[in-house]
């Protein structure tokens, strides 16, 4: 099965998030490592979100990490020594801005790994998040060449589990850190924390306002793929914070992320707002443009199009950008359009 980065920019084919919370647990025992101040000393230990704690004697300096998960350590000051994603590290929006000089590129596709280079490395701990739908680790599940899932062979893994709230893998990601050596009081990512807290505030507020409800989508040129909330965890935020997320009644029974609807049948339902997935707004507003039913829903006939940040939120800077620019879309869109 492939990531949700490679599903999305495929034609949103399907993305295995599930619901379950994150279970990362810091240990009372933790030294500094990476990135901090001290230098650091053993034992260490940390549950991972597939929830087996890993102990090592000491603690680990020499990190490889997935793009998104090595984003979120960077924000508090500590680097990994390789990265691997899921796209060019020039347009995944978890590495916009960061300074990734030193930092070896070890793949810019999904499922594709250069084990050997990494292995050059001599990584400590690999950082990736953990799917609980598939029980792997990201770059490490079904679908994922041989070879490269041997990186798992290199050190042990850790992640935060994907689960039903974003806040779930940024806090999961803060205490790892932590546990890591980071001073995550005096970081980039306390600084984020706290702009994300005033946007989520002023989201909330911005809400009361209105009565907006929202469908999130993936057009595609034979099918519009209908978001399920239940598995996409920033979908479920918005959701509690007052924008009411419509959740398909069809899910397909075989892969239930998505309600996939023929284009015969795409204004099944009419919301106020329309969201698209903010990696591929451009192309996805070209392929509706061909599907002469889009503008039976009547969303997409007046235009009320937002920006979905769908599947690749990690960090409390990312998620604060998010909600401002999701507030200001909102803000002058016609709350009474839909059913």
């Amino acid at each position: 099965m492939r990531s949700p980065l490679s599903l999305v920019t495929a034609a949103a084919l399907a993305l295995a998030l599930a619901a379950c919370s994150s279970d990362l647990q810091e240990d009372d025992d933790t030294q500094p490592a990476s990135g901090a101040s001290a230098t650091p000393e053993g034992p260490w230990s940390f549950t991972d979100g597939s929830g087996e704690k890993v102990t090592l004697d000491e603690v680990p300096t020499r990190i490889i990490a997935h793009a998104a998960e090595a984003a979120a350590l960077m924000s508090y000051g500590i680097r990994p020594v390789g990265i691997y994603g899921d796209e060019s590290v020039k347009t995944d929006p978890n590495l916009q801005g960061l300074d990734l000089d030193g930092i070896e590129i070890l793949g810019e596709e999904w499922g594709s790994i250069d084990v050997a280079k990494a292995s050059t490395l001599s990584p400590d701990l690999i950082v990736a998040d953990w799917w609980p739908a598939e029980k792997a680790h990201s770059g490490m599940e079904e679908g994922v060449k041989a070879k490269s899932k041997k990186i798992a062979e290199l050190a042990p893994v850790v992640g935060v589990a994907q689960g039903d709230s974003i806040l779930d893998l940024a806090e999961g990601y803060e205490k790892l850190a932590a546990s890591l050596g980071a001073d995550t009081e005096s970081s980039q990512g306390a600084k984020d924390k706290a702009a994300f807290e005033e946007a989520r505030d002023t989201f909330v507020a911005a809400m009361k306002e209105k009565d907006f409800t929202a469908l999130a989508v993936s057009p595609a040129t034979d099918v519009l793929y209908v978001a399920n909330p239940e598995y996409a965890p920033e979908l479920l935020d918005f959701d509690r914070w007052g924008l009411d997320i419509i959740e398909p009644d069809s899910p397909d029974p075989s892969f239930p992320y998505w309600e996939n609807l023929s284009w015969e049948n795409a204004d099944k339902y009419q919301p106020d707002v329309l969201m698209f997935d903010n990696r591929s707004m451009a192309a996805d507003r070209k392929t509706v443009k061909s599907q002469p039913t889009w503008s039976t829903i009547r969303a997409a006939k007046a235009d009320q199009i937002v920006e979905w940040p769908g599947f690749w939120l990690h960090t409390y800077g990312h998620y604060a950008t998010a909600l401002t620019k999701l507030t200001e879309q909102l803000s002058g869109l016609d709350d009474s359009i839909g059913d």
